[in-house]
C-alpha cells in the first residue's frame, strides 16, 4: 500500500513537472523577438535592423492543396546562455475545433479557416517556396522578418457548405520594420498583414501599413476573414491602447476583394 502511494506521488510530481516545461515552450513559441546580450552583458531584445544577417536553418515541408507548391518555414539559429548550444524554434499551428466546422456540409479539419492551415512558431523568420514543375525556389521576403503567422492552402480535403475549398493563394501577418525607431525588429513594432500569390510572390498589403493587426475572426455564410487593428493616428510607429480599432473584411474567394466592416467616424 505504501509502495502504491509512493508511486502515485511520484507520477504526480512527474505531471506536474511536464506540464510546467510545457507551459514553458508553449509561451516561448509565441513570441517573435529574442531576448540576447551584447559584448557588456547588457540585454538585447528583438533583432537589430542593421544586422540582419544572422544563421538560419529550414524546418520540416509543408505540404499544399497542390502538389507543386511547397513550403518551408525559415527560423533563426539561437544559442543557449549557459552551453551555447544552438537551437530553433518549431512549428506550431493554429486548430479550430468549432461545431460549424464539423457539421453536416463542413469539414475543416480542425484548420483555422477551410482551406486555410495557419503555422507559426519562434523566431520564425521566412518562408521559402518551391515549386517541383518550375524547380525554381524563391523567399517570401528579401531579409528576415518575424513571422507572426502563415496561413497556406490546406492539404487536407476541406468543404464549406457542400462545396470543397482549395485556396490558390497565401497570407502572412509580420513584423518587418523598426516602425517605432527603436532599432529592433520586434512586437512593439506595427504588425503588418500580406497577401502572396501561390508561387509566393506578388506581395500587396491587405491592411494598410499605417494600421497594425491585432486578431482576426472567419464568416462561414461569406467566406470572409474580418481583421481587427488598431491605427497608428500619432504615427510614432507603435500602437497604444487609446488609438482607433477598425475593422476590414477580405473576401477569401477574391482577396483583391476587401474594404471596412468598421471605423469610427
Amino acid at each position: 500500500m505504501q509502495k502504491n502511494k509512493l508511486i502515485l506521488i511520484l507520477g504526480l510530481a512527474l505531471l506536474i513537472l511536464s506540464c510546467s516545461k510545457g507551459k514553458k515552450l508553449e509561451s516561448k513559441g509565441f513570441a517573435v523577438s529574442e531576448v540576447a546580450e551584447d559584448e557588456e552583458g547588457k540585454p538585447i531584445d528583438g533583432l537589430k535592423t542593421d544586422t540582419l544577417k544572422f544563421e538560419t536553418r529550414p524546418r520540416n515541408v509543408l505540404l499544399t492543396a497542390n502538389p507543386n507548391h511547397r513550403l518551408t518555414p525559415v527560423y533563426k539559429v539561437n544559442y543557449t546562455k549557459k552551453t551555447k548550444k544552438p537551437f530553433t524554434g518549431s512549428n506550431s499551428f493554429h486548430t479550430n475545433w468549432s461545431e460549424y466546422g464539423e457539421s453536416k456540409g463542413n469539414q475543416w479539419n480542425h484548420n483555422y479557416m477551410p482551406g486555410f492551415e495557419a503555422v507559426y512558431g519562434y523566431n520564425f523568420v521566412n518562408v521559402s517556396h518551391y515549386n517541383h514543375q518550375t524547380k525554381i525556389e524563391n523567399k517570401f521576403f528579401k531579409k528576415p522578418v518575424l513571422v507572426k503567422t502563415l496561413y497556406y492552402p490546406a492539404f487536407s480535403k476541406d468543404t464549406l457548405n457542400d462545396v470543397p475549398i482549395t485556396r490558390k493563394f497565401h497570407m502572412i501577418s509580420v513584423y518587418d520594420e523598426d516602425t517605432n525607431k527603436d532599432g529592433f525588429i520586434n512586437v512593439k513594432d506595427l504588425k503588418r498583414f500580406y497577401y502572396f500569390d501561390i508561387n509566393g510572390e506578388n506581395k500587396k498589403p491587405l491592411v494598410p501599413k499605417n494600421f497594425s493587426v491585432m486578431s482576426s475572426e472567419y464568416d462561414p455564410a461569406n467566406d470572409f476573414m474580418y481583421v481587427f487593428a488598431k491605427l497608428d493616428q500619432n504615427e510614432n510607429g507603435k500602437i497604444e491602447n487609446n488609438e482607433e480599432t477598425q475593422i476590414f473584411w477580405i473576401d477569401l474567394n477574391t482577396p483583391e476583394e476587401k474594404g471596412v466592416q468598421y471605423q469610427n467616424k
